[in-house]
Parts: C-alpha cells; structure tokens; sequence
C-alpha cells in the first residue's frame, strides 16, 4: 500500500466530480492546472528579472552584448526552477496512484477544457509580448549620451544700420550653466515641478508617477509629468522623440546607468543645460538671455519659476507669443514650491504680484526676410560656425518698409489686371552698402530672392554697357547714327515701335532706347568691348558674345544690374555691394568687420559725366519720366525683354541706387509692361519716400489716443474752416453721411464689415468737420484736430489710393509695417 501525502486532496470531491468523489472519465483537475500555469508564470517572471538585472550591467555595453550576458543567468534559473513548459515533464499522475491517468498530461487536458486554455493564454500573451519588447529594447539600447540634442545651428540676431536689432534665427545657446552660478531657487523650481523626489530615487519614481497621474486626472489637464528629471536627461541625451514602449523601457534603463554614473547635481545641471525652452532657446541660460536680456546666474525666482514651467511644453508656452500661459503656469510652479517647502506662501504670493520684465522678440519689418536669408549666409562664410552672434547689417528699417509698400501697392493695384504676378527691389548706397531689398511679393509663397538669385533677360537695361564702351573709345553723346533698317549677319533688329527717327544723337538715342542704334554701335566697337565694360561693372553672368547681346540678350541679375549702374555714379567700378557691418560673438573683439575693398580702374571723369548725361536724358524726356521728381536729379535706364517678359528700371539719385524688376516666375508674358511702367513708378514713390527718411523728416504721427480720451458726446470746439460739420454715419471706411450728405474720404478706398464696424463705434456720438478737397468732390475731415483719413489708414482701415497725398501714403506705409487693420490678414 502507497503511503499518501496527508495534504494531498486529489482524492477530495470537487464541484465537477460525481457524488461518490469520482471524475468523469478523461475529464482534467482544473486545480491540477492552475498549479502548473502558476508554476510557468514564476518561471517566466523570474527569468524577466534576471534578464533586466543581466541587462542593466551591460547597459555600458551594447544591447546585444548585454543579451549575451543574460545567457548564464536563463541556465542558473533553469536548474533552480526545473524542466520550462518546453521540456518533457513527467506525469504527475503517474506518481499518484489514485489520481486517473490522464494522456498527454495537462496540455492535453487544456486541450480539452478551451476555456480555461483561451483564459491562461490571454494572461500569458502580455508577458510574452512585454518580454519580447523588453527583449528587443536590450538589443537596440543605445550608448549614453549617443544623440546630439536639437539646436545645433547658432542663433543669429540681426540688427539694423542704427544698431535696432529687428530678427532673429537659428537656435540660441547661451552658456554652460555650472554649479557655482546656479541660482538656488532654479535647482527648487524645476524639481518641485518636474520631480519632487529627484534626490531620493534612483532614476524611476513610481511613487511620483501615481501622484503626476492622479493630479493630472483630477486637475483636469497635464499639470505634472510622469517622467523623472533623469529619465528625461537620458531621452534628450541618448534617444530618439518617438512616443513607443520600447522607447520608455530603454528611457528607464538608461535613467538607471545614469543614477549610477553620475551624481545628482550632474544630472540636474546636465538637464539644464540641454533642455529646449521654446523661442529657438537650448539650455537655461540662453532661455534667460532669450526671454530675460540675462545669463541664468542672474535669475529671479519669478523668471525661475516661468523657465522652470517652459519645458513641459516651450513650443505652446513660449513666453514671447504665449505670455498669459506661462505666467499661469509659472504660478502652478510657485504653488509647488510652496508645497514642496521651498518658499513660503508668502514668498509666492509675493512673487506672483511681481511684474516680469520680458525682452520681446523684435519685429521683423515687412519682406525683410529675404534679406535676413542673405546675411545669414554672409555671416557663416564670413564667421565660421561660432557662438551665438549678432551682425550689425547696412539696412535701414524705414527704407525697407517703404521699399515692401512702393512695390507691393502697384502690383496689388495693376498686378492681376497687367497679368504681373512678381517683382523684386534693392536701394544700395553709392558705396554698395544695401539699404533694402525685397526679393519678391510674398516671402510666405516662395523664399526665393528674385533680387539676387533670379537671372532674367535684362533688355534695354543692357545698353549701359553699351554707350560706355563707345563713349571709352572717343564717340560722345552728341555723335549721329542713324535709325534705320539694319542687318549684322543674319540678325535683323526691330525698334519696340517698328518706326524709325532717322538720324539721332547718341544722347537721344539712349534716352529713347532706339534698339537698331544700340545694335549698330556694338557691331561698331565689337562686342568685345560691351563684354569688357560690364565685367568692369561687376557683371559676373555668362555673356554670349552675339551680337544682341548689345540689347540684352543675356541673363543676369538685379543684383548685379545695380552694382553696375552704382560704378557708373560713383566712378570707381566695381562697387561691392554689402550686407553686413560687423559681425560680433561673445568676446568683445568682433569676429568681422567690413573693410571697403581696393577700387578697379576709374572711369574717366569725361566717360562718367556723358554716361551720368545720357541716363539723365532718359528720366527728362525718355523712356524713364515717370520716374522723374521735381527736383531731384535722377538719372536712369529702362529694359523690357523680348514679348513683355520682365521689366526693369535702374536709376539713380546723388546718393543711392535703386534697381526694379517685374515679370512672372514662369517666364509667362506680361501685358504690355515696360520698363517705364511699373518698374518707374515703384522707383518714383521708393525714392519719393526716401526722400523724407533720409533727411530725418518723420511723417506727424495722428494722435489716436487724443480723440479717444474725448468723453462720448462732446463737440470739438475748435474753428475749423469747413463746409459740413456733424455727427457722422459710417457706410464704409471711406464714406460717411453726415446731415443727409454722403461724404467720400479724399486719399482712401473703404472697407465694408468688421473694419467698419469697428469705425462706427470709434465715432459714435463724436463730431467730424469736413472740407472739400480738390475738384474731385472728395473731402477731407478732421476729428478733434486729427485727420480722419490718416487715423483711419494708420490703423489699416483702409487702403490708399494710388494719388492720395504724401502723408495718407506715409500713413498707410506705418500701417503695413505693423501690420494693423486689414494688413495683418494680408500677406506681402
């Protein structure tokens, strides 16, 4: 008789067995299963933890050697725990007598129970699959410290000519904070925000994971994050941003080798010094410099607390287009610090009535960008890869704003009509220094710079080089061709007016861009010498040496079109056209500075003065009046290509170059535009403007705030000259009514909807008194002293009308560069 186990109960009745204690036959013990499923899952849990801890002490190593170092591991738990699921296992039943025999063993009784078999399997499908990605997360763990953080391009602030700084790219560095310089209250700020326990735990803090989930349910948002300061280091440090399993295993494991490698302070520094804190800013002290004009070292607990809560999401909070959402989150900061023991609740509420200085981005003026692309380039030619740096550049802010408005207002009121679709502008000082430049209509669309990067058939433009060169060689403005049929070769050139004048002095000839004289002249000196008197000019394009390259046949640019015509009025060709002053880094020596290159050989002072003749001319009585100004002197020289394809005008004042081109990005046609169209008229109202801004006049800015401290219903007392006054009526931006009178602004095209709107409510119960204005039956009113239409159009209420005086123009130029009223839905 076999002995049996007192504590052995497989002969007890279960719920399935018959009443006398018996099974069914072939039926399986569903204890018996239990046991030998619980008995599997210890194995696999110990064998998961054997892998990690074999895993974590080949975390230094690569994730395959740290898989080969778990093999002895799986051998030792092998033998402490018995045959695996895998091996053949004898029967139990066999060394239970009274136990029936059972085939196949409990696989084949799972077999025969699929319930219970489909409930072990779904509890051993997770383990298998958490095991596998722990598994794979070994055999991809990457090194420590094996990604270079985000940020690597330099941050690059531009300023101006007068030393205002206007833009901003790249990515701010700052430097290195160390603990000697870290305020104590930053060190407090982000740990009690980001990690309350960082100087208990060893890199994973559950405790303060169950504690980031449940304020974050119960706050109604994320309000703390799950992740420890160190995990967070080792992601910034060594992983990539994907959001995977995978990914959090290795962060975790990582975190680990970190704690065990480096002290607490290194950790907390090193995470300081990595993280991004939005605006382009890596690391706490370019954020300080960035946001504050300051190193951290210099931080305030108020400006520690708005840092300390950037880094949970910069891009959103950035302080500089998100100033109420860090401040309030800056506040939730200050309140953890309070329950955290760093500061007292009077401290915070201290800190909190405090007022945050903050250094705002710097307003970029419009189509600045495509000059802003230019000088960064400059600046890594001319720096290297240095620190962060700022480069003091040759543009002057008011010029270039008036450069964006002359060319965006004629192509926005002709444009579509003339089917011109783009144009390009750049104003540069008579020593090559650029003043503005606007590389096309909208930076948005496109960022390709038409002004220097575009190569067009520049037309009649060309003859520069052209009468030159035959003034270089003894002919003179007063010299006599002829306009007529002529023939080089097989080529036959046509005048734009298929007429010819007969005989013309070169003079002449020039100022009404006569092609068959052009054309006769180059065959006369050679093309040659048209070649060698453009690249004396700067022109670096390729030159066909054909005969039309005497009407500009060839490609070239803008840019270098302006470098040209600026030889002709300084004399001493070529000018070099610069963007860039000084270019300083963080010592005090600068790391550029221009220096004017050694002048070519001079023109003549006779050669200058027939050319400086011959393009006046133009301007006077040719192609090009409609850049003239009363005046002013200018000279210039208009250039249409073949089938209207591009238009151009450069001209010139004593002191500054101005070179125009319109034309399409597809090379399409326009309709019937010449250089003495668009290009002339946007030179005429550039030079016209900068005029004003280059003798220090400034346009009287509307007093706004005057009118709008005057009590509702009062009547301005002050005699004005009129011939209505009342309280008006807005129709539109532009038209008022006023005592059963329509009254039309002289100078503005109205606006309909929300702009007027907003107008009427401005003028509610206010009177206006009105005058008329010329024999257009338009009027001008004023409102409490101020003209109505310029406060209109300084708002952006408005646009100006093409011969709207001088100051509604100055007007609607503030409001595009501001970018007030309807300019700010607009791009340009």
């Amino acid at each position: 008789m076999v002995s049996r186990d007192p504590r052995d109960t497989s002969d007890r009745p279960a719920p399935t067995d018959g009443p006398d204690g018996s099974r069914s036959p072939g039926q399986p013990d569903p204890r018996e299963a239990a046991r030998e499923a619980a008995s599997a899952a210890r194995v696999l849990v110990r064998q998961l933890g054997l892998l990690a801890t074999a895993g974590l002490r080949g975390a230094g190593r690569s994730g395959l050697d740290a898989a080969r170092a778990a093999k002895p591991f799986f051998a030792r738990v092998t033998k402490r725990t018995g045959p695996t699921a895998g091996e053949d296992v004898p029967a139990r039943s066999a060394q239970l007598p009274d136990q029936p025999a059972t085939r196949g063993g409990w696989l084949s009784r799972l077999r025969r129970r699929p319930i219970l078999a489909i409930g072990l399997a779904a509890l051993a499908l997770p383990a298998l699959l958490l095991g596998f990605t722990v598994l794979q997360a070994f055999a991809t763990l990457p090194p420590l410290g094996g990604v270079v953080p985000e940020g690597g391009q330099r941050a690059i602030t531009v300023e101006a000519d007068d030393g205002r700084p206007f833009a901003t790219r790249g990515a701010y560095r700052g430097e290195r904070l160390t603990a000697a310089d870290m305020p104590p209250h930053l060190a407090q700020a982000i740990t009690a925000i980001e990690d309350r326990r960082f100087y208990s735990h060893w890199g994973i803090d559950l405790r303060g994971l169950a504690r980031a989930v449940y304020r974050n349910v119960t706050g109604g948002g994320v309000r703390e994050g799950g992740s420890t300061i160190t995990q967070q280091y080792a992601r910034l440090t060594s992983l990539t941003q994907e959001k995977t399993l995978r990914r959090k295993i290795q962060e975790a494991l990582l975190a680990l080798r970190l704690e065990s490698t480096m002290t607490k302070q290194e950790i907390l520094l090193g995470y300081l010094n990595t993280a991004y804190f939005g605006a382009g800013a890596y690391g706490v002290d370019a954020a300080a410099r960035r946001y504050f004009g300051h190193g951290a070292k210099a931080l305030s607990l108020s400006e520690s607390a708005m840092l300390a809560g950037l880094v949970r999401a910069p891009s959103q909070l950035a302080p500089t287009r998100n100033f109420g959402g860090a401040k309030e989150r800056a506040d939730l900061v200050l309140q953890a610090m309070v329950e955290t023991g760093a500061i007292t609740q009077a401290q915070s509420d201290k800190t909190r009535a405090e007022k945050l200085t903050l250094r705002t981005p710097p307003e970029t003026p419009p189509g600045a960008n495509y000059f802003i692309d230019m000088v960064a380039g400059d600046a890594k030619k001319l720096a290297g890869d240095a620190g962060d740096v700022t480069l003091r550049t040759t543009l002057n802010i008011d010029l270039q704003s008036a450069a964006q408005a002359a060319l965006a207002r004629k192509l926005d009121a002709e444009g579509e009509k003339k089917k011109v679709g783009q144009g390009a502008l750049i104003a540069m000082s008579k020593d090559g220094a650029i003043l503005a430049m606007v590389g096309g209509r909208d930076y948005e669309d496109s960022q390709f710079n038409r002004a220097i990067q575009a190569k067009r058939q520049a037309g009649s433009l060309f003859k520069l080089f052209v009468y030159l060169a035959a003034y270089q060689r003894g002919y003179t403005p007063e010299t006599v061709l002829v306009d007529r049929p002529t023939q080089i070769g097989e080529w036959e050139p046509q005048n734009s007016n298929n007429r010819f004048r007969g005989a013309l002095p070169l003079r002449s000839a020039f100022a009404l861009s006569v092609n068959t004289i052009a054309a006769q002249l180059g065959d006369e000196i050679g093309i040659a010498s048209v070649i060698e008197a453009a690249r004396k000019l700067g022109v670096q394009s390729d030159l066909p040496n054909v005969p039309s390259l005497a009407l500009g046949s060839a490609d070239v640019s803008l840019m270098e079109m302006t470098r040209a015509y600026a030889g002709v009025l300084t004399g001493a060709p070529p000018v070099d056209a610069f963007a860039i002053h000084t270019i300083k880094g963080s010592a005090p020596k600068p790391l550029y500075l221009h220096e004017a290159k050694p002048a070519g050989a001079a023109l003549s002072r006779d050669v200058q003065s027939m050319m400086l003749d011959s393009m006046e001319a133009v301007v006077e009585g040719g192609t090009g009046k409609a850049a003239r100004l009363p005046g002013t002197p200018i000279g210039g020289k208009t250039g249409t290509s073949q089938d209207y394809r591009d238009a151009w005008f450069v001209g010139v004042t004593s002191d500054m170059v101005v070179g125009v081109w319109v034309g399409n990005d597809d090379n399409a046609p326009m309709k019937g535009v010449t250089g003495g169209d668009i290009p002339a008229r946007v030179f005429h109202d550039f030079v016209q403007r900068a005029q004003v801004i280059l003798k220090g006049k400034k346009r009287p800015a509307p007093s706004a705030a005057k009118a709008e401290r005057a009590p509702a219903g009062e009547i301005s007392t002050s005699p004005v000259s009129s011939d209505l006054r009342g309280v008006p009526e807005v129709i539109d931006t532009g038209t008022l009514a006023i005592r059963g009178r329509t009254v039309k602004l002289a100078g503005i095209v109205g606006e309909r909807g929300a702009l007027a709107q907003q107008l009427a409510r401005y003028l509610r119960r206010r009177e206006v008194a009105c005058a008329p204005e010329g024999a257009s039956g338009a009027m001008r009113c004023r409102l409490d002293g101020d003209d109505l239409a310029s406060l209109i159009l300084t708002a952006g209420g408005a646009k100006a009308t093409e011969d709207a005086p001088q100051d509604l123009l100055e007007a609607e130029d503030q409001a595009r560069s501001e970018r007030a009223g309807l300019w700010g839905r607009e791009r340009y």
